[in-house]
């Protein structure tokens, strides 16, 4: 991982906003900051690991529903239908 210079900022988080970055952060096991940072990568599209942008970022949130139908065949959803 490439080392690039940090600045400290300082952010006002509505509790909410608050209470959910942390429970991330406690699932992923990484830091507040850690999660902030890469949610702030993702919004801004900057560039991941080997200049590659993850393109599974890209379906992030674009359906609605329980997920089951994905669950069941998310190959057809990533790859295009079967023929």
């Amino acid at each position: 991982m490439e080392h690039t210079a940090m600045h400290r900022t300082q952010v006002y988080l509505e509790e909410s906003q608050y209470e959910a970055l942390r429970a991330r952060a406690r699932r992923e096991g990484r830091s507040l900051a850690s999660v902030i940072r890469e949610i702030i990568d993702v919004q801004l599209g900057v560039r991941y690991a080997g200049g590659l942008k993850d393109p599974f970022r890209g379906v992030i949130g674009v359906g609605e529903g329980d997920g089951s139908a994905v669950a069941e065949n998310y190959e057809d959803y990533l790859y295009g239908g079967r023929s």
